[in-house]
């Protein structure tokens, strides 16, 4: 069984980190972070799909850093925008635009579209590769819900403002850091990161 204390958590978006890392530590895993490895090189997310693009990162990062490299890619589908902003959310409204802008600029386009379904979802795929770079295990968490009329609450990152939970009526933006942990599509791939992780060292 391999022996692993340390997991290179393949992202640059600091919420992501802050999550990712808190799960692992659980574990008593340590999370070694890009900012940690600032020679590696970039990896371009080309891919047209979420777990493609994780796959792309899990195993790019982890051959450059020779280490165990967990990857995701994630974003929020609208029903009624066809799936946008999807693999785009981070780049919506412009890669330069803050959340604001795009969470605007996304409400804004619901209200052309003249549809009375606020349904969305939040996915995320995730990757986990070995040092050399292979990809040997790969998941998908999704978080059903809908959109708030306008953000509400400051928890949170990203579009959090705005989605609300199935089964609930606050935010992401509104609840509790307990509660996104437990329900959350980044909370539901990790959890199914842990069960295969603790497996795969034999726990």
């Amino acid at each position: 069984m391999p022996q692993i204390n340390s997991i290179l958590i393949a992202t640059r978006n600091p919420g992501k980190v802050r999550e990712i890392a808190a799960m692992l530590g659980r574990q008593g895993i340590h999370a070694v972070t890009l900012a940690d490895l600032p020679m590696l090189p970039e990896v371009d997310e080309t891919g047209t799909t979420f777990m493609e693009n994780a796959a792309k990162k899990a195993g790019e990062y982890a051959a450059a850093a020779g280490l165990y490299s967990l990857a995701d890619d994630s974003g929020l589908e609208v029903s009624a925008l066809g799936g946008r902003p999807g693999v785009l959310s981070a780049r919506y409204a412009g890669e330069s635009a803050g959340y604001e802008i795009k969470i605007r600029t996304l409400l804004a386009e619901l209200a052309e579209a003249g549809s009375s379904d606020r349904s969305a979802r939040f996915v995320c795929s995730m990757a986990f590769a070995d040092p050399g770079g292979k990809v040997i295990w790969t998941a998908e968490g999704i978080c059903e819900g809908e959109l708030a009329a306008s953000p509400l609450g400051t928890n949170g990152f990203g579009y959090d403002p705005i989605f609300v939970p199935a089964k609930y009526d606050r935010t992401f933006g509104e609840l509790d850091d307990d509660v996104k942990r437990s329900i959350s599509h980044r909370a539901r791939a990790t959890d199914a990161f842990m069960r295969f992780f603790l497996d795969f060292i034999g726990v």
